[in-house]
């Protein structure tokens, strides 16, 4: 039996958008399928004390600059396209992850999470906007107005936060992150460590 995968994100996490770039080629090359589990990123950097990369790395000499020659190199290796950083960053990102809980509910999560992720990192969008949100889901043949309006739903509130919770407990500190089984894996960088593993746990 294949080790159950896992993929722990948040919209707002550029190098979450660039692993779910990359997530269907592993799925094609191991048979595994991965799971998306919505979590809140500023959930999970309140309850482990973390700070976003933008936070940790303001002030030192060439750190950001590194990162964003790391990210054009994994961008060129995947030959990912489209790619654009969003001119609203951060946004705030609650309404779009309890949306995902909602279209998850709905049976139209992968169609939800490929919406919200062209709308941040394609296009450019203010995903934090409901008018937005609901216009893009519109456009991606969802039911935009009802997504949106769900996410006051308490029971999907009470879940993100529940979801945000069990991913700490687990380990997690961040996004975007992966479980093959109980194995954690933190980063972009390391998919191809994923891979091995799903191979291994196979």
């Amino acid at each position: 039996m294949m080790a159950k995968v896992e993929f722990h994100f948040d919209f707002g996490s550029p190098n979450a958008y660039l692993s779910h770039r990359v997530i269907p080629e592993i799925e094609k090359r191991t048979g595994a399928v991965f799971d998306y589990v919505p979590v809140l990123l500023g959930g999970v950097f309140k309850l482990t004390n973390n700070k976003s990369p933008m936070e940790w790395n303001k002030g030192v000499l060439n750190k950001s600059e590194y990162g964003q020659i790391e990210m054009r190199r994994f961008i060129e290796k995947h030959r990912i396209v489209g790619f654009r950083w969003n001119e609203n960053f951060p946004v705030n990102t609650v309404l779009i992850m309890r949306g995902a809980l909602v279209a998850d509910r709905a049976g139209v999560m992968a169609g939800y999470v490929e919406a919200v992720f062209r709308g941040m990192w394609e296009k450019s969008l203010k995903m934090d906007d409901p008018e937005v949100v609901a216009g893009e889901l519109n456009a991606a043949g969802l039911d935009g107005e009802a997504i949106v309006q769900g996410v006051q739903d308490p029971a999907i509130k009470q879940k993100l936060m529940d979801n945000t919770q069990a991913s700490v407990d687990r380990g997690n500190f961040g996004s975007p992150t992966f479980f093959v089984g109980d194995e954690m894996f933190f980063g972009k960088d390391k998919l191809t460590d994923v891979e091995e593993e799903i191979v291994r746990a196979g």
